[in-house]
């Protein structure tokens, strides 16, 4: 049975859990080995190591979607957050174990440039999540994005499913997009990409932890509840 509290850092031996948890790769294989959208079966194997996956003509590597935001380029912000906790290490390995388990992980085409790495390096992106959903989103709608080179070079990978809501529902994002596929939830600020997507101030670095990890939650309640369904 997939463990939806399992930290991955557990078993990667101090490496990068993406790359070295043999339990993540496991996961991945099970979650994503299924029907497809356009009607294949991804039947996703082990590959070349430390822990890539293939299918057909396609190599992928995993990737973690909720982000602390703790890096130097947030470092004004982390600052400030810092001196609103005694014990600040303590309530960020909080955080850091609950982006640890499945319901933070995805998988992406791995390959130079990848996607990644490029919404980590776009600082209009800042590795957030509901920023990248809605550079996916405006890919199917046809529409301009600061990933756009990204995904364009991925298309035959994004042309697995179809549309936005085969892409939404195959990888259980339901929880950050409408009812009606039509919009992505923006968890902090607009989607215009005018500006950095750091946050401006520590309310606002608070609220989007709490609406990713909201998120989070209710992805890995969809996983398990999926799990429990076919029996994994």
């Amino acid at each position: 049975m997939i463990d939806i509290t399992f930290d991955f850092r557990s078993d990667a031996k101090g490496k990068d859990p993406d790359a070295y948890s043999p339990t993540l790769n496991a996961y991945h294989k099970i979650l994503w080995s299924k029907k497809l959208p356009n009607g294949e079966i991804m039947d996703l194997q082990s590959g070349r190591a430390p822990y890539a996956l293939r299918w057909k003509e396609f190599w992928f590597s995993s990737d973690t979607i909720i982000v602390e935001m703790t890096h130097l380029k947030n470092k004004k912000i982390i600052d400030q957050v810092r001196e609103r906790f005694s014990d600040f290490d303590v309530y960020c390995e909080h955080l850091l174990h609950r982006s640890y388990t499945i319901g933070s992980m995805v998988i992406f085409p791995v390959h130079v440039n990848s996607m990644n790495q490029r919404k980590g390096t776009n600082l209009r992106i800042a590795d957030r999540w509901d920023l990248t959903m809605e550079c996916i989103r405006r890919h199917y709608a046809g529409e301009e994005s600061p990933l756009s080179n990204v995904i364009e070079s991925d298309k035959a990978f994004y042309d697995l499913f179809v549309d936005f809501k085969g892409y939404v529902d195959f990888f259980f994002m339901q929880d950050c997009v409408s009812e009606d596929y039509s919009s992505v939830d923006i968890w902090m600020g607009d989607a215009s990409f005018k500006e950095n997507g750091l946050p401006k101030t520590v309310e606002d670095y608070f609220k989007f932890l709490v609406k990713e990890h909201i998120f989070l939650d209710k992805r890995n309640q969809r996983i398990q509840e999926y799990c429990i369904k076919h029996n994994l």
